[in-house]
């Protein structure tokens, strides 16, 4: 028995299409291979744990974060 609801129809559509695809499955890996470079490598050099680094325990990294919280909050 086939389903023929709409968002069964939706998903079939969509699954044809991307079985289908040529080129299109040749950009989606450049897509997926570009946004493991942007949110994995770049992360790991331009972007440190500050509070791990200079902070030894969740106590000090807390008070640090809450004092930065409320020096932005007050009027200048």
């Amino acid at each position: 028995m086939m389903n023929n609801s709409r968002p069964a129809r939706i998903v079939r559509f969509y699954l044809d299409g991307f079985r289908r695809m040529t080129l299109g499955k040749t950009l989606w890996k450049l897509i997926l291979i570009k946004l493991l470079i942007m949110f994995a490598i770049l992360k790991l050099f331009f972007f440190p744990d500050f509070l791990a680094e200079n902070f030894q325990t969740d106590q000090q990294r807390a008070d640090h974060v809450f004092g930065q919280l409320r020096q932005r909050q007050s009027p200048q």
